[in-house]
């Protein structure tokens, strides 16, 4: 769990870097705003995150607990009825929370790109459309879910612990380093921008 998780973390970091804040509509606010060269950092830390999202909800192609295919269904088989249906229940709560997270720290919230929606909802219609623009994406990662379990192999251990120490933590660290680096630098004035938007 372990080389997941850490690079999982990490990959936070960066975002909270980029952001500087821990205020989740913050964050959704600074991405309006959010500089093209900002974005080409985060796209690859947005996979390395999904795919730690896969393994962290035992989801397919890193379902080693189950395996299903060799242990029939593994500790599943001991369980039926309720006691099955609630095994499920949580496995999808955690895709949906994982779903959520994606959505606010990578895809922008409730805001649409190209600024179709960019303001806060003022009224009770705008309220309801932002929510429902926040459900759909939610929905387009519970999709992409079901998808790489339909699609992708099963991984073994020893491959899913390779993925995780020797691909992305390094991957997760130098982004980190070459982040907070280019904040230093501040080529783009993007402190300012995001001390503007956070005010």
């Amino acid at each position: 769990m372990i080389s997941y998780e850490v690079s999982m973390g990490l990959v936070i970091v960066t975002g909270l870097l980029v952001t500087g804040t821990l205020n989740l509509s913050e964050i959704v606010e600074y991405q309006r705003t959010m500089p093209l060269w900002i974005q080409l950092l985060l796209a690859p830390m947005a996979v390395v995150f999904f795919i730690s999202v896969l393994a962290e909800t035992n989801r397919l192609p890193f379902d080693l607990p189950e395996t299903e295919t060799e242990l029939v269904g593994g500790y599943h088989t001991e369980y039926s009825s309720m006691k099955f249906a609630l095994f499920f229940l949580g496995e999808y709560a955690n895709m949906i929370a994982a779903s959520a997270m994606m959505v606010t720290l990578f895809m922008g919230g409730w805001s649409l790109p190209f600024g179709l929606t960019t303001e806060p909802a003022s009224t009770i219609m705008a309220g309801l459309m932002h929510i429902g623009i926040f459900l759909g994406k939610m929905l387009l990662f519970m999709v992409l879910f079901i998808w790489v379990r339909w699609m992708m192999p099963r991984f073994r251990y020893d491959q899913l612990m390779d993925l995780g120490w020797r691909r992305f933590l390094p991957l997760a660290l130098l982004n980190i380093v070459l982040t907070a680096l280019w904040l230093y630098w501040d080529p783009f004035n993007a402190l300012e921008v995001a001390q503007n938007v956070a005010q």
